[in-house]
């Protein structure tokens, strides 16, 4: 029998390895949240109280995902996640036996999830990350779809689970349960072999990775694009998340097992969805996808805020379901194809950081609000805010760019440093300035400045932290271009970070210059005094 196409990236063992394991280490994230939301529903029924289990441990990826992203770049990926994974394990396991003694009251529900959380924000950008280096870049598109579409399998299976496991056996069972799906991720994880990179660069500094990242995502508008979207789609989307416990146990009068049933049915529409969207990829371009996702979440709010059934709840849940995972892997494939493999962790950390604080914010909100007006009218006003979002945000286009083939012009490259300064560069305490001259004709003046916003965010994307462009006052056809770098070590892996989009950009304003040789580039070095 041939294989669907979905399941093409499965024929790479050490993706098939990992993949396998993150389905159970997802069940047990997902049995997890289902027991800490019900729980909450018992030790203290409050909107707010039950919106913070959601929000805590969302919080973490918002605060910590620029430093795991910057972390997972410059350490081995792999040792990295062994350590986030087996943290979470030891956090599991200790809900378990806390529950178990009766120790645990509704703060210390809400700490251990948001330590759960912080072993959750470490964990996404390293293994988003990860995914280019298992499989071949034709499978990459259809690596990070099976992904969704893994993790969305897990949400239809976990929260059916963990419902059960709470009504058959009590909330601890759930989170031991958890504790043994993360270990099956830590045992696939010492199987896989990763492929050493070796470098004759340093490593980079953990503050400068940090700082290298922040520019490149501000230099990057497909970044922009990919972050503004989805803040505006999560934010109001996760309304569901953080009054559903509330809406089953209050409005439809239900127990657990309808709750995670409920979640369940959210699973198998963003599963079902998952291997749809390769055919609806073909009718709609990323942004209009994201658009008619956006929409169809705004009208499975209004169901489940204005139907108060548990057939039409299910409907409204799987629909939830299909929209959610239709926008979230669209935007996911759009950062990740917008970073380089350099900075591909730091700039997928900035974007989970921006989407998980929208997550977190708008479910504390949402329980904010309805403790105020009610369940119903505040995912009413979560549907309609999220209606009016997506038109709002429709400009932002998360297409990229044609690239033009190149001139045909070399880019400028400097002269080699002197002997007699090398030591000095390596200090890495020396802030390096670059300069590159142009003679560019006066008719030619509007066409280059377009092209220098091009180089100015090339410039930024690797890694200056200030750029300028000058002309001269008395001589129009010259001009400068300026840009510092931190250290030596930085100016350095400039080339490195240089993508092809990138070297088009360079060579075209190269091409601007009229004189023969091609521009004059140059590097100085801060000097103390």
């Amino acid at each position: 029998m041939r294989r669907p196409a979905a399941f093409a990236p499965l024929r790479h063992p050490a993706f098939r390895l990992l993949w396998l394991a993150n389905l159970a280490s997802n069940t047990g994230l997902f049995i997890q949240n289902t027991a800490a939301g019900w729980q909450m529903t018992s030790l203290d029924p409050a909107p707010i109280m039950v919106s913070f289990v959601q929000a805590s441990s969302m919080l973490p990826v918002f605060l910590l995902a620029l430093p795991a992203g910057a972390l997972a770049d410059i350490m081995d990926r792999r040792v990295f996640l062994i350590g986030a994974q087996l943290w979470m394990a030891l956090i599991a396991a200790l809900l378990c036996l806390l529950t178990w003694g009766g120790a645990l009251g509704p703060w210390g529900l809400v700490a251990f999830t948001f330590a759960l959380g912080a072993g959750l924000a470490m964990t996404f950008p390293a293994w988003a990350a990860t995914t280019p280096e298992l499989v071949p870049r034709e499978d990459l598109v259809g690596a990070i779809a099976l992904n969704g579409i893994g993790f969305n399998l897990t949400r239809a299976v976990g929260p059916a689970i963990g419902g059960l496991v709470v009504a058959w056996f009590g909330i601890e069972a759930a989170f031991g349960l958890n504790a043994i799906c993360i270990l099956a991720m830590v045992v696939a994880l010492f199987l896989w072999r990763r492929e050493r990179t070796t470098s004759r660069m340093p490593r980079e500094h953990f503050l400068s990775a940090v700082r290298a990242g922040a520019r490149f995502v501000a230099a990057t508008p497909a970044m922009h694009a990919a972050i503004i979207r989805a803040v505006v789609f999560f934010l109001f989307g996760s309304a569901v998340w953080g009054l559903l416990p509330l809406l089953v146990r209050g409005t439809l009068n239900l127990g657990p097992q309808a709750f995670g049933l409920l979640l369940g049915c959210m699973g198998a529409g963003a599963v079902a969805a998952g291997f749809l969207l390769p055919a609806v990829r073909g009718q709609l371009d990323r942004s209009g996808l994201v658009f008619w996702s956006s929409l169809l979440s705004a009208l499975s709010l209004l169901i489940l805020a204005s139907l108060h059934h548990w057939f039409f709840a299910g409907i409204g849940m799987l629909l939830y379901g299909v929209a959610w995972i239709s926008a979230a892997s669209t935007l996911q494939a759009s950062a990740q194809m917008a970073a380089p493999a350099w900075v591909r962790a730091r700039a997928i950390g900035i974007y989970q950081m921006c989407f998980f604080g929208a997550m977190a914010a708008g479910s504390a909100f949402a329980g904010w609000i309805a403790g105020i007006i009610g369940v119903e009218l505040t995912m009413g006003l979560f549907a309609v805010s999220a209606a009016a979002g997506a038109l709002g945000v429709r400009k932002w286009r998360l297409e990229g760019d044609a690239v033009a083939p190149p001139p045909k012009v070399e880019i400028v490259h400097p002269e080699p440093a002197a002997p007699e300064l090398r030591d000095m560069l390596h200090e890495g305490e020396h802030r390096v300035l670059e300069v590159v001259r142009y003679h560019v004709a006066p008719a030619d003046r509007a066409s280059f400045l377009a092209v220098m916003a091009q180089c100015r965010r090339v410039r930024l994307r690797g890694g200056a932290a200030t750029w300028r462009l000058y002309e001269d006052v008395a001589h129009p056809e010259r001009w400068v271009e300026l840009w510092a770098i931190e250290s030596w070590e930085e100016h350095l892996r400039e080339a490195a970070r240089l993508t092809e989009e990138d070297r088009v950009v360079l060579a075209r304003a190269a091409g601007f210059h009229t004189d023969a040789g091609g521009p004059e580039a140059a590097r100085y070095v801060n000097v103390r005094v």
